[in-house]
């Protein structure tokens, strides 16, 4: 048993880390320098806009996966007993890989949305909104949604693994792969308006993006709502005021 959660646990790691390094190659081809004047603004090709869901995909893989790990590992326990003692390793990473399915969904939505803010010249190089008013929008949005009982449904469910196997497990690897997006349908209900933060600090800013998955971690470890939802989505309102403000 021992065995199997190590090689859930070197396998989560290993693709986890494929993915930001695959991040930090792009982050390095990226000119911050480059100023808003000297871009050129043309329309998007088919491949423009499948290169840029795939940079999204890539990165809700490297900041998700973890995030997922508690809930996979007991996955993966569960699915070692129902299996009788066979490895459950294979089942555990078809279960991450509905959950990966729907992020990547997600991530069609986000290159929309950045094709749509590129057109509109409102990104600066590193893909940071230069509208002071969208930033504050995106963050106050963010702010409330914290404090929505929809968000608190979709964080209960990915903060109780126990609870979310019971209530809808299936068998075999079909059974494993709508679990894994079932589960991944109600991180990305946790979680859309936190990524829409990446375009206040910077899609490319690799900090900024290990600071925002890092929060959600957290805010699936921690047992009380009130203490990350509750206050993150406060401060965030009061920060997007502020914005507007100053702005």
């Amino acid at each position: 048993m021992k065995r199997d959660r190590m090689a859930v646990v070197s396998a989560l790691t290993g693709v986890t880390a494929v993915a930001w390094l695959h991040l930090w190659r792009l982050s390095g081809d990226m000119d911050p320098s480059a100023p808003m004047a000297m871009m050129e603004i043309r329309p998007w090709a088919p491949v423009d806009f499948g290169l840029t869901a795939l940079m999204w995909a890539i990165m809700m893989v490297g900041m998700m996966v973890p995030t997922a790990a508690p809930m996979t590992l007991t996955y993966a326990a569960v699915a070692r007993k129902a299996a009788r003692g066979q490895t459950p390793v294979p089942a555990a990473m078809v279960f991450t890989s509905g959950y990966v399915v729907l992020w990547t969904i997600f991530s069609v939505f986000a290159a929309l949305a950045q094709w749509g803010l590129d057109q509109a010249a409102v990104l600066s190089p590193m893909m940071v909104t230069t509208s002071p008013v969208l930033g504050a929008g995106l963050l106050i949005v963010a702010g409330t949604y914290q404090l929505t009982p929809f968000k608190g449904v979709c964080l209960d469910h990915c903060r109780s693994p126990a609870h979310f196997l019971s209530a809808h497990w299936r068998p075999g690897v079909g059974g494993a792969f709508r679990m894994g997006m079932e589960h991944g349908a109600f991180c990305v209900g946790c979680c859309w308006a936190l990524m829409g933060l990446l375009f206040v600090g910077g899609v490319m800013n690799l900090l900024w993006v290990a600071a925002i998955a890092f929060f959600v971690l957290i805010e699936k470890l921690i047992p009380r709502r009130r203490l990350t939802s509750g206050v993150a989505g406060g401060a965030l309102i009061l920060m997007g005021i502020a914005a507007l403000v100053v702005g």
